[in-house]
């Protein structure tokens, strides 16, 4: 495989803190203000366009190739998702639909619009984001959930995106983003409630866990309908 390295031209990036900031001589103007490089907008604007940094379509082939290689067991791990908690339930929805992962935050509650589905409105990085419960739309009790053995839980919210129209999942806990093979997907079993099952697409596992795999154009529809 060639270099998975995304590469850019370092002049265009200015890492003016190795030079006359905390690791170069001091000398910045800005320091004495700021006390440390990292409080200065300057070094965050540097971090944003380094994270920002465009690929070339080598970059992208080649990633493209070394994740759909076959494992050990011979499947092609095609597909991936983000597996989250709620109540006991272990759950997954494709990465593809969501923008990013929040710290848990309190809702505001809109009047005359509280009900089932729509929680409130949380502020998110300056945005506000229509807060969904996916516990009360799947049906799923969020109370006596166990706790989890060796392991933290970080409860958080998902940002989720669908037909232009964004939401805030709050969740239990996070597991991670998950690589599947498509055709080992199971079907659900018939002991679900079946509330939760009439929005699951089927079953994977990943370790001992058995996670439910939401229909996601059905979770789409049922938040646009909520927000209406």
């Amino acid at each position: 495989m060639t270099n998975l390295i995304a590469t850019e031209s370092s002049a265009s990036i200015d890492d003016c803190w190795n030079h006359i900031g905390v690791v170069g001589d001091q000398s910045c103007p800005r320091l004495p203000a700021n006390v440390h490089c990292r409080n200065c907008d300057v070094y965050a604007g540097a971090a944003q366009r380094n994270l920002q940094r465009p690929v070339d379509a080598h970059y992208q082939r080649d990633w493209a190739s070394h994740f759909r290689q076959t494992d050990a067991g011979g499947e092609v791990r095609d597909s991936s998702a983000l597996v989250f908690r709620i109540g006991r339930e272990w759950l997954a929805l494709p990465t593809r639909v969501f923008d990013s992962v929040a710290p848990q935050a309190k809702p505001h509650v809109l009047p005359h619009r509280s009900g089932r589905g729509l929680s409130g409105i949380v502020n998110i990085g300056g945005k506000l984001y229509p807060c969904m419960s996916l516990a009360s739309l799947l049906g799923i009790d969020e109370q006596g959930a166990p706790a989890a053995r060796g392991r933290h839980t970080f409860a958080r919210l998902l940002l989720m995106r669908w037909e232009e129209q964004a939401y805030a999942l709050p969740v239990a806990d996070l597991h991670g983003i998950v690589r599947y093979a498509s055709s080992a997907v199971q079907a659900p079993a018939a002991t679900i409630n079946k509330g939760l099952s009439r929005y699951l697409s089927g079953v994977i596992t990943e370790g001992d866990m058995r996670i439910g795999c939401l229909d996601t154009a059905l979770i789409g529809f049922q938040l646009a309908r909520l927000l209406r």
